[in-house]
C-alpha cells in the first residue's frame, strides 16, 4: 500500500527496533518464575509432618473421648490436614454437620493457598516459548531488511562499475552482518525455551505436590469425621445444643403427663 498507512511497514519499522527488549522481557520473567519457585518450595517443605502418626494419635485421643487432648495435637502439627481437622473439632458441639461443613470450608481456603502462584509458573512455562520465537521473528525480519540492504548496495556498485567500464573487482554480498542478524534471532528462542522448561518441571512438581497434600487432608478428615460419628447420640461431644434437645424430650413428656392427669381428675 503507497501513499497511506501500511500495517506491514509500521511492523517492520516496529521490528527495526531490535529483539533485545524481548529478551530483557524474558530475563525478567526467568527471575520471577525462579523466585516463585524457591518460595514455593520452602512453603511446602515447612508444611511437612509425620500424617500417619498424626491421625493415629488423633484416632486414639477420640476415641478416650479426649477432645482437648486431640485439639491440642493437631495444633502442634505444621499440615494442612491437621488445620482441617482442627476446624471440624471447633465446630463438633454445633453437631456433626457442621463439624463436616467447617472441614469441608477450610480444605476450599487451604487448596487456594496452596495453589498460589502456580498459576504463574503455568502462564510462564506455557509462553515463554512464543515470546522467544517473537524475539526470533523480529531478527529474522531484520535479517532479511540488510539482505536487502546489502542487495541493493550490490547493484549499485554493478552499475557504477559499468558505468565506469567495468574496470572495479565485482561487488559482494555483506553475508556477515546477515548471518550475524540471524544468529541473535536464535538466541532469544534458545532463552524463551531456558525460561520456559524450569517453570513448567516445578509447575508439575508442585502440581503433584497439591494434590499429595490435599488427599492426605481428605484422609485425615475422615478418620476425624468417623471418630466423631462411631460415638452416636450418647457422644460425649455433645455440647449445648445437643443436651437442650436431649431435655426438651423428658419436658414435652412430662407435659403429656400432666394433661393426662387433669382429664382423669374431670372424670
Amino acid at each position: 500500500m503507497h501513499g497511506g498507512f501500511s500495517l506491514i511497514q509500521l511492523f517492520t519499522r516496529f521490528a527495526m527496533l531490535g529483539a533485545e527488549w524481548v529478551m530483557w522481557v524474558l530475563v525478567a520473567l526467568s527471575v520471577a518464575s525462579v523466585a516463585v519457585i524457591l518460595e514455593r518450595a520452602r512453603f511446602y517443605n515447612s508444611l511437612n509432618d509425620d500424617l500417619e502418626a498424626l491421625s493415629n494419635a488423633v484416632r486414639e485421643l477420640l476415641r478416650g473421648a479426649d477432645l482437648d487432648g486431640a485439639r491440642a495435637r493437631l495444633r502442634k502439627s505444621p499440615s494442612p490436614a491437621a488445620l482441617v481437622a482442627l476446624a471440624g473439632l471447633d465446630e463438633f458441639d454445633a453437631g456433626l454437620r457442621s463439624a463436616e461443613e467447617s472441614m469441608a470450608g477450610a480444605q476450599a481456603r487451604i487448596r487456594m493457598n496452596l495453589e498460589r502462584y502456580l498459576a504463574f509458573l503455568g502462564t510462564v512455562g506455557n509462553n515463554a516459548p512464543f515470546v522467544g520465537l517473537f524475539g526470533t521473528v523480529i531478527g529474522i525480519i531484520q535479517a532479511f531488511d540488510q539482505l536487502r540492504a546489502s542487495e541493493e548496495a550490490v547493484r549499485a556498485a554493478a552499475r557504477a562499475a559499468a558505468a565506469n567500464g567495468g574496470g572495479a573487482a565485482a561487488p559482494t554480498f555483506d553475508t556477515g552482518a546477515v548471518m550475524g542478524t540471524l544468529a541473535e534471532a536464535l538466541v532469544a528462542t534458545a532463552i524463551g525455551l531456558m525460561v520456559a522448561i524450569p517453570a513448567v518441571a516445578a509447575f508439575n512438581y508442585f502440581q503433584r505436590r497439591v494434590k499429595g497434600i490435599m488427599s492426605s487432608t481428605d484422609t485425615l478428615t475422615h478418620v476425624v469425621t468417623a471418630s466423631l460419628a462411631a460415638e452416636g447420640a450418647s457422644s460425649p461431644y455433645r455440647g449445648p445444643a445437643a443436651a437442650t434437645a436431649k431435655d426438651a424430650k423428658p419436658a414435652k413428656n412430662e407435659k403429656s403427663d400432666k394433661s393426662e392427669k387433669s382429664s382423669e381428675e374431670k372424670h
